[in-house]
């Protein structure tokens, strides 16, 4: 089992102390400590004042930010969590991941999703009733010019002719894909490496327009349509990664955590396919998130 961490900017307002390039660096190299995997950033360019009074949270540029992790950092691999990628051209984001991988040594891996915000949406110029054919199409073309030379691309929403873009990724980075819906599996199936399902109790499923994932029953069955959709596809089921968060045993970072059912949630997850776990950390201190990540250290990675 790996972790995966996302820097604990998850509030509005936040604590300056996240926000500084020292204060990414010194939670990117505790989390390498620690012995945790991965490390990542929320994107939301444009989310509105209502979007924030009622309970969202400020986000850094994932790609910029990253960037800082990776400078101080040897092994941890960049994950954002998520982009949303019908905010972008695909070439942009293909330029970044791609620089992004070959400046950190091959360590990025793209999780994307669709998004949801539609005011955000608005904000950027993009259409919200377009986003599942943007974020298609943008799959198809990172891709091709992440592999190939003289691309030609003729979509809906992006048209492209002979072009080629150097330099290239360190080695061509794994795309995970976001979302609850089968239709997310569908595409991890035919276009990804990764699911990434998150933890959604039927309001929250309600307000992102996603599946209800409350229970690792529902994850189990989530995880069994899309074995079935990689065999039907033909694609090998034990190269895709599954990130989910572990619902046993607490926060780590609260008094009451319980190591011991937090280890046993770990085993039932690895059972079902699960093979990186997201671990919350705090958001009020730096300190409090290099406290919390010790101590995860010590409880769960070092008794495994």
């Amino acid at each position: 089992m790996r972790f995966t961490i996302t820097h604990p900017m998850h509030s509005h307002p936040y604590n300056p102390e996240l926000v500084s390039g020292q204060g990414i660096a010194t939670v990117a190299a505790a989390a390498e400590a620690a012995g945790i995997h991965g490390f990542g950033f929320t994107d939301h360019p444009a989310p509105s004042q209502r979007w924030l009074e009622a309970g969202g949270h400020d986000a850094l540029d994932p790609f910029v930010a990253l960037g800082y992790a990776a400078a101080g950092t040897t092994t941890l691999r960049l994950i954002p969590n998520i982009v949303v990628l019908p905010y972008r051209n695909p070439f942009v984001v293909a330029k970044s991941g791609s620089s992004l991988d070959l400046l950190s040594g091959g360590r990025f891996t793209l999780a994307v999703g669709v998004g949801y915000l539609k005011r955000e949406f608005a904000a950027l110029g993009v259409n919200y009733d377009e986003r599942a054919e943007l974020f298609d199409e943008a799959l198809r073309v990172i891709r091709a010019i992440w592999t190939g030379d003289d691309v030609t691309f003729e979509g809906k929403h992006f048209t492209a002719r002979g072009i080629t873009a150097h330099p290239r990724p360190a080695s061509c980075p794994p795309i995970w894909i976001g979302g609850n819906t089968t239709t997310a599996r569908q595409r991890v199936a035919q276009h990804g490496d990764g699911w990434c399902p998150f933890p959604a109790p039927p309001q929250l499923a309600q307000t992102a327009g996603t599946a209800v994932i409350d229970s690792v029953q529902r994850l189990t069955e989530g995880i069994d349509d899309l074995r079935r959709r990689c065999d039907a596809a033909g694609r090998d089921w034990s190269a895709i990664d599954v990130t989910f968060t572990n619902f046993e045993g607490g926060s780590p970072a609260s008094d009451e955590f319980n190591a011991d059912a937090y280890l046993d949630g770990l085993e039932k997850l690895a059972a079902v396919g699960v093979t990186w776990v997201s671990v919350g950390l705090p958001g009020d201190s730096v300190a409090h998130a290099l406290d919390t990540l010790d101590r995860f250290r010590t409880l769960v990675i070092d008794a495994m």
